[in-house]
């Protein structure tokens, strides 16, 4: 089977597609290279348990540090199939760098290359596994050196990595995990470190640092990393960025340590990447600025890379092709042969790719802002789709992030959003959106949780909007209600919020879960973790006996509705039954082949009153289609519900014009 590039198949439809088609210079894959620098000393291979946990381990930092590489790279070996990770120890009694061509290798002193920066494979998982669960092995390679190694050739030795193995990547990033907050006290070796550090951001390498606190003695950056680790910003002034860096250590023991150093990772693990760049925000008629856009939420699915052909002596990848066939004879049929078309009245209406890209045509990118509204005007449910997160760039315009934060601080202040046209790339459809402004949240230790910015969230037309529901709504009583208020009391959520971090997809882990075991030749799991599934004893405890005493005057209450109003139709297709019949009961008597008309069919007089109330489409089809044919309109065979109700819709326009 041959595939379909970008999970892309025959039948869809081309003004589909031209519509999702996306300008690819502000969409270039980003290549990501990830280098963990762990340091390997006295202190940092310590024990650090934690005895008033029941789940206390005896994890080192070191372990800890390459318990979280393994976790990344079994993560990425799968999700991100192309990015590149490698693992640098430095401070070990052992050197170790990458061979050349004869077979040599040039030596940093007291570094080790444990496993080298590119795209891990399942043998790399495999090695890296052995170290990080075969306490023995670890104990042969994990002895520090006597003397401390140079910060200098730690920075040289990771350039040397990046310069050979990624020299083109556009994501270059060191994890660089120690408990040493002053390496050197000599100025010549600090200000030699200062230099490498300099060149590595000049090349567009960005250093993360992840401190650990010994027992006793709080990291301290300023005392050497802060001329170390500069600001990511630096290199994409325009990508948010915290505003108050977090200057939390790690210190806890044992498995609260290897939490702590995952969580931090996992937030650092992805590269920003911008939705669109330099798509200008018109303010007025002769005040614009330019942001950046970025997609902070997005369902993550399954990817397929390719297709695999197995029947040749080795596998291979299937490259995908499509064409276009002539139905009468066969011939593959060219691109510039063919013309859209589109049905209006029964007829067909062609265009030419030139009229239809001039039809298509609102305009440039671009942002402008209509006017202002309360907060509170924008319901959160009317949105279309995910929110675009947006924040200034001084790309094309000078002064656009003093602009934007006076615009952005006014708004928040007053409680404002702006309605604004946005169209976000050339030849897209314009829409009407809201933008809304959102507070800088942070976490409990300090770190950003969500920039300041704005955020656009489309707003429907009054062609999206539905037809709502025809329902019989019945009020709880004031004494339910007052049952249910301690059962809710009792089931909130920690802190009263929903935290996305703490709820993996269970379908996308289980599937990644299965590919791995598979890959490294593990036992594949029987059950997948649901971290989702409800605790139902917790539950029960907390709110059992609330949940019992609701549910008894429950059934009081509906007993006692039950006896003034008659028992309620089930739901389903008797309820629209009943609804079409404007609240009438339905018959209970079975079908007989009586010449007399169907106990579906409506007067004409009702079809009117429907028409004229807009709920033509609460009826059925079997009605809608026995009124037209009674009125002698056919066609009707193979037409779905929409176009019949629109033929309802004429008849009765024809039929007010002729009166």
């Amino acid at each position: 089977m041959a595939d379909i590039p970008n999970g892309h198949n025959g039948e869809r439809d081309e003004e589909e597609e031209e519509e999702e088609e996306i300008d690819e210079t502000a969409f270039k894959p980003v290549k990501d290279a990830v280098l963990f620098v762990i340091e390997v000393s006295s202190s940092m291979l310590e024990v650090r348990s934690a005895p008033a946990s029941k789940k206390a381990t005896s994890d080192s930092a070191t372990s800890a540090a390459l318990k979280c590489a393994y976790a990344l790279m079994q993560q990425r070996i799968i999700s991100h199939p192309n990015d590149m990770m490698g693992i640098l120890l430095f401070g070990t009694e052992q050197s170790k760098f990458q061979e050349d061509e004869h077979g040599g290798s040039f030596q940093y002193p007291n570094c080790y290359l444990l496993s080298d920066l590119d795209v891990p494979a399942a043998t790399d998982v495999k090695r890296l596994r052995s170290m990080v669960e075969d306490e023995e092995e670890a104990k042969k390679l994990l002895i520090p050196a006597e003397k401390q190694v140079a910060m200098a050739n730690v920075l040289f030795c990771a350039n040397q990595i990046f310069t050979t193995k990624a020299p083109n990547f556009s994501s270059r990033r060191i994890f660089l995990v120690t408990d040493n907050d002053t390496p050197h006290e000599e100025k010549a070796l600090r200000s030699s470190a200062v230099v490498r550090a300099k060149d590595l951001y000049d090349l567009g390498v960005i250093i993360e640092l992840f401190p650990i606190s010994r027992s006793g003695h709080e990291f301290d950056r300023t005392r050497f990393y802060d001329d170390i680790v500069y600001n990511q910003n630096m290199l994409d002034p325009e990508a948010p960025a915290p505003i108050l860096p977090s200057n939390k250590t790690m210190q806890e023991g044992g498995i609260s340590l290897l939490q702590s150093l995952l969580n931090s990772i996992n937030s650092k693990a992805v590269p920003k990447r911008a939705l669109f760049s330099s798509v200008p925000l018109e303010i007025s008629k002769n005040l614009k600025i330019s942001v950046k856009g970025f997609i902070i939420f997005k369902r993550q699915v399954p990817a397929r890379s390719c297709y695999i052909w197995l029947d040749g002596e080795t596998p291979q990848i299937a490259e995908g092709k499509s064409a276009y066939i002539a139905e009468d004879t066969a011939r593959t049929v060219e691109k510039v042969e063919l013309r859209k078309a589109f049905k209006f009245g029964g007829e067909t209406v062609t265009f030419t790719p030139e009229e239809l890209a001039s039809i298509k045509n609102f305009g440039d990118p671009v942002i402008r802002i209509i006017g202002f509204k309360p907060l509170n005007m924008i319901p959160i449910f009317v949105n279309l789709r995910p929110a675009t997160f947006i924040y200034p760039s001084e790309e094309e315009f000078i002064g656009s992030t003093r602009t934007f934060s006076a615009l952005y601080q006014s708004m928040l202040k007053k409680k404002k959003c702006a309605i604004v046209w946005y169209i976000a790339r050339k030849n897209a459809s314009p829409f009407l959106a809201a933008l809304i402004p959102g507070a800088e949240k942070l976490g409990e230790s300090g770190e950003q949780v969500m920039p300041p910015g704005l955020w656009i969230v489309p707003l429907p037309y009054a062609d999206d909007i539905r037809q709502k529901p025809e329902i019989n709504l019945i009020r709880a009583s004031d004494a339910l209600v007052d049952k249910m208020r301690p059962v809710m009391q009792q089931l909130q959520l920690p802190k009263a919020v929903y935290n996305p971090a703490n709820y993996p997809n269970p379908a996308l882990q289980w599937h990644y879960r299965i590919l791995q075991a598979l890959a490294l030749e593990e036992d594949v799991p029987v059950q997948p973790e649901d971290k989702t599934v409800p605790k139902y004893r917790q539950i029960d405890k907390r709110a059992g006996a609330y949940v019992m005493e609701w549910g008894q005057l429950l059934e009081v209450e509906y007993s006692t509705w039950q006896k003034e109003h008659g028992p309620r139709p089930a739901e389903g297709k008797r309820t629209v039954k009943a609804a079409m019949f404007d609240g009438e009961p339905a018959s209970k008597k079975a079908k007989t082949a009586s010449a007399g008309p169907k106990a579906t069919s409506l007067s004409d007089e009702e079809i009117k009153n429907r028409y004229k109330t807009n709920s033509l489409s609460a009826l059925t089809v079997a009605v809608l289609k026995d009124f037209l044919t009674s009125h002698n309109v056919g066609h009707l065979t193979g037409l779905k519900k929409v176009d019949i109700v629109q033929k309802v819709e004429e008849y009765f326009e024809n039929k007010m014009q002729v009166d």
